[in-house]
């Protein structure tokens, strides 16, 4: 038989499972590439889909072009990084030839109902064809698949995967065998199985063949360790199995009111950014994806923030049926506490990692010229008080979903709780993460106050022991301060850090954590303050006020677009002072923003009309959850229930 073409229902030899490896460390050129390029400009954020197996992640733009990818986990070096800089950084085109040589744009990109697979068509005036893209979920190291569907005529097609180690910076030994192919990294190789002959030069991989209707082609690109030689995968029941997980698995969520499409949308983004061997959640499988084009804001995101995990898992609760997932991130908490919770992070690598230097690589352009590109994060030292609060009170949320959980809960709060009694009257770098002088920010001391409040209701609910009494004593005075200075009386606004006149979006989330009630006239103020100072076009928020080229409180140079979480929390907000009307139109704003596949990024920029920052971003997919959830609560206290707001 002629295995350069297999019909749809054929399928190929099936493949066998690895475990996972460790992480390998960048490396030392192999060859040296030339300088690097301008960057290519043209790009948006938006113009990618996302694809994943749990443990890595890939990004599709809409010619086809794999422009980034890590193996074997969301924090390894890129093979594939295009995104960040030019084609010669690596990536990997599949598609219809056209005019000149390039593949054209699709006219159609989606992931069919419930999957994570990334459904890309052509419509050429050779015929019509169709890529299908995914990363089988499942116990084998990282792959990558693309299968191409002839749907009519017969179209010329082109593969060329320009793989680059290192971040781009060097050019692999290749060596082709017929219809498989060996790319060696250095540590570990890439094997691309295709369906057609694979011409190997210059490090590059590339096919060229004609698709005919009904007629399917298959490529897989397998991750392995060491020498041994990979199965040829079986493509086509790989991609009934991923299609069959992701239906699955989205099929678990309660939710069933408007925007359905929407909420399970993000749920399935929000479980890609799971590193299911250990149970973190990465904030976003990028990096150095620009706050504000041709900036220096561009940060490494592919780590496990606790305060971005843990608002990850309540909305995972919020949605039922996810229980699993927050048992596994509670137990790689309980891993990376481990038992001296004096030596919190506020962030660790999925495997629990402590050490995330920070540096830049400069042979990398950056996306439309946005420099530096950075790898690692130096916030992982920073102290930020708030985490405290986050993490205890979906911990609390936890327990109350399931009582079963109450024992692992009650001693990884009380812990914290103990550990935060030394630190919460320290000045601290916030939520944001600021990079100049520390302060004493008010969202930083109200998530302390929630932290206390939580572990003396889990004790008095006799699931733990605690110095009660104290920690009472503690919330009580912390409120007051707060509330004496951190609150502006003659703007009646809380303020970012206790003596300034600045505002905060962060402010917003005192209006749902039982801080005061939502008709208290200061939570009142403080949402139309916000509103007012922090807002641009379109009604999104800013973080706070940046300084243009001066550096602001974040001590950094230059400004930044609307970050989406704060329009998550005005909605929430909005609804739970009784402005629902507002709150449904600000929602829809939010949904409006998405791409053409319901992905967003970490900020908007109002005036160019597109997304900023890395992609596709937690935070962003939270707050559609959330925006959602809080939009549809008629009432005040609809909301309260809805949240599981615990009052004072």
């Amino acid at each position: 038989m002629d295995t350069r073409f297999l019909p749809a229902s054929d399928a190929l030899p099936a493949m066998t499972t690895h475990p996972d490896v460790s992480i390998p460390s960048p490396r030392d050129a192999v060859v040296e590439l030339p300088g690097p390029g301008a960057g290519r400009l043209d790009r948006r954020i938006e113009d990618y889909g996302l694809i994943g197996n749990l443990r890595t992640a890939a990004l599709v733009d809409r010619h086809g072009s794999v422009d980034w990818m890590c193996v074997p986990r969301f924090d390894s070096p890129a093979v594939f990084a295009n995104l960040l800089g030019s084609e010669r950084h690596g990536m990997w085109t599949f598609g219809p030839v056209g005019l000149g040589g390039a593949t054209p744009e699709m006219n159609r990109q989606r992931y069919p109902d419930g999957t994570l697979v990334l459904e890309s068509t052509w419509l050429t005036p050779a015929g019509t064809v169709q890529i299908l893209d995914f990363m089988p979920i499942g116990d084998q190291p990282a792959q990558l698949v693309r299968i191409a569907r002839g749907i009519s005529g017969c179209v010329p097609m082109r593969s060329l995967l320009r793989a680059r180690p290192g971040y781009g910076r060097s050019v692999p030994q290749v060596a082709a065998e017929e219809l498989r192919t060996r790319v060696d990294l250095g540590e570990g190789r890439l094997w691309l199985d295709a369906a057609v002959p694979v011409r190997a030069e210059d490090g590059d991989l590339s096919a060229e063949f004609e698709l005919a209707e009904g007629e399917t082609a298959a490529f897989s690109l397998s991750w392995q360790s060491g020498t041994d030689v990979p199965p040829v995968p079986d493509a086509s029941r790989l991609l009934g199995d991923t299609q069959n997980f992701w239906r699955e698995w989205i099929s678990q969520s309660t939710y069933t009111g408007p925007d359905r499409d929407a909420v399970e949308r993000s749920l399935i983004t929000l479980k890609a950014m799971q590193y299911e061997p250990t149970g973190a959640f990465v904030a976003a499988p990028t990096t150095s994806l620009p706050e504000e084009l041709g900036g220096v804001r561009n940060w490494d995101y592919r780590f496990a923030w606790l305060r971005d995990s843990a608002l990850i898992a309540e909305t995972l609760l919020d949605c039922g049926g996810y229980i699993e997932e927050v048992r596994l991130w509670i137990d790689w908490l309980q891993g990376v506490v481990d038992g001296r919770p004096e030596n919190l992070q506020i962030m660790y690598g999925v495997g629990g990692e402590r050490e995330l230097t920070e540096m830049e690589l400069d042979w990398l352009p950056g996306f439309a010229a946005s420099t530096p590109v950075r790898i690692g994060n130096g916030a992982a030292g920073q102290l930020q008080i708030d985490v405290y609060g986050e993490v205890v009170s979906v911990l609390f949320k936890a327990q109350l979903h399931d009582p079963g959980l109450a024992p692992a809960v009650t001693s990884l709060v009380t812990g914290l709780v103990a550990a935060l009694e030394g630190i919460y009257e320290q000045p601290d770098m916030g939520i944001w993460e600021i990079r100049g002088p520390r302060r004493h920010f008010v969202h930083s001391k109200i998530m302390a106050w929630v932290a206390f409040d939580r572990a003396i209701k889990l004790v008095a609910a006799g699931h733990g022991e605690g110095p009660v009494e104290r920690w009472r004593r503690i919330r009580d005075e912390l409120h007051q301060e707060i509330c004496e200075r951190g609150y502006d009386a003659e703007r009646n606004t809380f303020t970012q850090s206790y003596g300034s006149t600045d505002l905060d979006a962060a402010l917003l989330h005192m209006v749902t954590c039982g801080f005061l009630p939502p008709s208290d006239p200061r939570i009142i103020g403080t949402v139309e303050a916000i509103q007012r100072e922090l807002s641009t076009q379109g009604g999104f928020l800013l973080r706070y006020l940046t300084e243009g080229t001066d550096p602001g409180v974040d001590g950094l140079p230059g400004d930044e677009g609307a970050f989406l979480i704060c329009m998550g929390w005005l909605i929430t907000a909005l609804s739970a002072i009784g402005r629902h009307e507002e709150a449904e139109i600000f929602k829809d704003q939010l949904l409006q923003i998405r791409n053409h596949l319901g992905l967003l990024a970490e900020e908007w920029d109002g005036g160019a009309g597109r997304q900023l920052g890395n992609f596709p971003q937690s935070f962003s997919h939270i707050a559609i959850v959330a925006a959602i959830l809080a939009a549809g609560a008629t009432t005040s206290a609809a909301f309260t229930r809805q949240n599981e707001v615990i009052p004072s």
